[in-house]
């Protein structure tokens, strides 16, 4: 189980949103772009250890991915480049908000660990890269997914997620843990939880398939 389950519940919250949305002309594919500069905004800022601002642009960023689908749906503009787009701009997004986390040259690991033989620059950085690998990875399953088993069940237009539910940590529960970290100024705490995690829910998702796929 993973916070992915309620999505349909937090788009129904933010339906009004994207009525008033549909009703300016703005396009979704429009809103994805914002979301994509709302998520290098979020990195810049970060960059510049401008962890609360960065986290309001991520919030922004990540309540614009959620609107955009229902745009679509109200203007009946759903098309299949613009679900592979708000994909890819989510991977984007997602990897450069951790980017930014590592540029800001802020200890991360190295404020609990030593290791004899790395400097503490590499050491934190290290866990950047794996909180970007799991992060990337935990999702670049389910194409595979489709691929692989010739899945298409779609919903609204949309191929629906079959590991939804699968793995403990997902897309939102990262932007929601960064969100939480940057404001409360542990976004230290937020890179290493997100590191580990993503990576956890990837293996949990490779077993759940083992088992399932013949």
């Amino acid at each position: 189980m993973n916070i992915t389950a309620l999505r349909p519940r937090a788009i129904k919250i933010l339906n009004p949103l994207a009525h008033a949305c549909a009703k300016t002309g703005i396009t979704p594919n429009q809103l994805t772009l914002l979301a994509i500069v709302s998520g290098i905004g979020c990195a810049a800022l970060y960059a510049n250890r401008m962890f609360i601002a960065g986290s309001m642009m991520l919030l922004i960023s990540g309540i614009l991915d959620l609107i955009d689908g229902g745009v679509a749906r109200i203007n009946n503009k759903s098309s299949g480049f613009g679900a592979v787009f708000d994909w890819i701009a989510d991977k984007y997004i997602d990897a450069l908000a951790l980017l930014g986390i590592g540029m800001s040259g802020i200890a991360v690991i190295s404020q609990i660990i030593s290791v004899n033989g790395f400097s503490p620059q590499i050491l934190d950085f290290t866990i950047i890269a794996i909180a970007i690998i799991g992060s990337l990875m935990n999702t670049f399953i389910k194409p595979v997914v489709y691929a692989e088993i010739g899945y298409d069940t779609r919903e609204d237009g949309k191929i629906a997620d079959p590991l939804e539910g699968i793995g403990f940590f997902g897309r939102p529960e990262t932007l929601i843990i960064l969100i939480i970290g940057g404001i409360a100024g542990y976004i230290w705490i937020s890179a290493i939880i997100v590191a580990v995690c993503t990576n956890l829910s990837a293996i949990q998702r490779i077993i759940y398939l083992y088992r399932t796929i013949p």
